[in-house]
């Protein structure tokens, strides 16, 4: 049903020279380089210790890169803060966007996906994330792998090349130690994502874990590719033909399991990529997280007890609705209790259900050579998971009580002559969950919610004078929230809210075979964040016809005194 077009006409030229050209943490206005609303990590005062895990490392050829790891003799802790830092730059040419990620000890610290370049146009980005969580990994030497598989040839002759630092922040007084996780403990492929072609196929690891954990966490991250690239726009398989779309319908979950029995779930964020659907959309302003991918935070806790009596147990990854392939990472944060070697405990309820049962309805009207009407899904999940956990200071009870609710509804008006082709999706994917932990009258509950909101428009159709015309509009948004209270008094509360809209039209001529005019391309990028400290972050920027327009900063944000 998409008409895709690939950004750059074919432009063969020597690359084996090319560096990385690093640009501005700040958007710069003017530019044609990959632009984001997003924070930059804040950084402590202290003089941090940099780690160099690759520089000017060319991803020309579809094979992992190996990187080896020391800790920084200068810095060796305890750290206020850990933090990655990428950059990447692409040639002028052809290519496609790729998915990029980065591993050390079989665990994943980076994932995202590149920027397509032009036959004019060389993009070059930054990217920086808190790694501080997974300090445990970083205490000793590692290896791992630098991917981005890219096919480099005559045709796709955009070459992709990288930096990767670690800055390591010493704490004193000022800047206190992070309390990270104890231990990180790998659920991927061989330092590598694993690939899950359908609802059957399980990411698993089994591991014998530490005889005291008093918390679990699991990092995850699912990222659809190929078939289920564009998951958000599929419809049932009986009528995803006359449709002319996706199928498998246009719902997807991660499902975590532990020794085969369902634990939580993840999710599935409906990431745009810089080639989806309209290249031309996504710049220089990219798609909500598609350049740096966020893991979302499944908590296990209710079942650190059973894990922590010494026997092997299983963790699974799985995606509802894999329609080949999703791929698929994530990390176990482990904290143990610093007093004593052994806890134990149990699980003592679990009301997960093994698997959803989505909701199914079309209403299609078939005539006059065209199927028109409305096709909707949807999928409403409320589970509690407690256990109790024997610590140093007494029996804890921990209780996870979640509700993950999923909805699209699609419109179609498809004709089977291939004009007009209409689509348009409004679908709503929200998680919330209540963690609570309970000794004795004393109760700490931390409230989370997420929300990632996407509302897309498609139309092909056929001029008067035979060209055809397509005009894409689309709309993300992400929501999270965070409150933690003691004994309901509020500690702390945090909320983000990032947003973007783009919206292109791209003409072919009469035979399909080139675009010959492209726009009027407008987007706009918004991230406001708060908390309840009173720091406050908001950055705006607009582009017009795939150039930076406009940045400003702390719109949202009340004047200081």
């Amino acid at each position: 049903m998409f008409q895709t077009v690939i950004a750059g006409a074919v432009c063969v030229q020597g690359v084996a020279g090319a560096q990385v050209v690093t640009v501005p943490t700040t958007p710069v206005v003017g530019s044609s380089n990959p632009a984001t609303a997003e924070p930059p990590v804040t950084r402590p005062s202290t003089t941090p210790c940099t780690v160099t895990l690759y520089n000017n490392e060319a991803f020309n050829d579809y094979s992992a890169h190996p990187i080896a790891y020391a800790p920084p003799s200068g810095c060796k802790g305890p750290w206020a803060k850990v933090v990655l830092n990428l950059d990447f730059t692409v040639t002028e040419g052809r290519q496609y966007d790729r998915t990029a990620s980065l591993y050390l000890g079989n665990a994943n610290i980076f994932y995202g996906t590149t920027a397509e370049p032009r036959s004019a146009l060389s993009p070059s980005w930054h990217v920086e994330r808190d790694v501080t969580d997974l300090s445990a990994l970083f205490k000793t030497a590692q290896t791992g792998n630098a991917i981005i598989y890219n096919i480099f040839n005559s045709t796709y002759n955009g070459g992709i090349y990288g930096n990767a630092t670690l800055q390591f922040y010493p704490a004193d007084f000022r800047n206190p130690p992070a309390q990270p996780p104890d231990m990180v403990v790998p659920v991927s492929g061989a330092n590598s994502p694993y690939e899950l072609d359908s609802t059957s196929s399980v990411l698993s690891t089994t591991v014998t874990l530490p005889r005291n954990l008093i918390k679990v966490y699991l990092d995850v991250i699912s990222q659809s590719q190929s078939n289920d690239e564009f998951w958000y726009l599929g419809a049932p398989n009986d009528v995803a033909g006359e449709l002319e779309t996706y199928g498998g319908t246009a719902f997807r979950e991660t499902e975590i399991s532990i020794d085969g029995k369902a634990a939580g779930i993840a999710p599935v964020s409906p990431w745009i990529y810089t080639g989806g659907i309209d290249p031309y959309l996504w710049e220089p302003i990219t798609g909500v997280e598609t350049l740096n991918f966020k893991p979302y935070r499944v908590d296990l806790t209710p079942f650190a007890g059973m894990l922590s009596d010494g026997k092997p147990h299983t963790v699974g990854i799985s995606v509802y609705n894999a329609n080949s392939y999703f791929l698929a990472t994530a990390n176990l944060l482990l904290y143990r209790d610093p007093l004593q070697a052994e806890t134990g405990g149990d699980v003592v309820e679990n009301t997960l259900s093994p698997a959803p049962v989505p909701d199914v309805v079309e209403n299609l009207t078939t005539a006059n050579g065209a199927t028109t009407g409305t096709v909707f899904v949807g999928s409403k999940r409320t589970f509690t998971a407690s256990g109790y956990i024997n610590t140093a200071f007494g029996r804890v009870k921990s209780t996870v009580e979640s509700t993950v609710n999923f909805n699209s509804d699609q419109t179609f008006n498809v004709s089977t002559s291939g004009v007009p082709e209409i689509q348009n999706v409004r679908q709503t994917s929200t998680a919330d969950t209540t963690s609570t932990y309970q000794l004795g009258i004393v109760s700490q509950q931390t409230a989370k919610h997420w929300s990632f909101p996407l509302l897309l428009s498609y139309k092909f159709v056929q001029n008067n004078d035979g060209s055809y015309s397509q005009t894409v509009g689309s709309d993300q948004e992400h929501h999270l929230s965070e409150t933690t209270t003691f004994n309901g008094y509020t500690l702390s509360s945090s909320q983000a809210v990032e947003q973007v809209k783009s919206a292109d039209t791209l003409v072919y001529n009469s035979s399909l075979t080139a675009v010959t005019a492209v726009g009027p391309t407008t987007s706009e990028a918004s991230y406001v964040s708060t908390d309840s400290s009173g720091s406050c972050y908001s950055r705006t920027l607009t582009s017009k016809n795939r150039v930076l327009k406009s940045v400003q900063d702390n719109k949202s944000c009340p004047a200081k005194p």
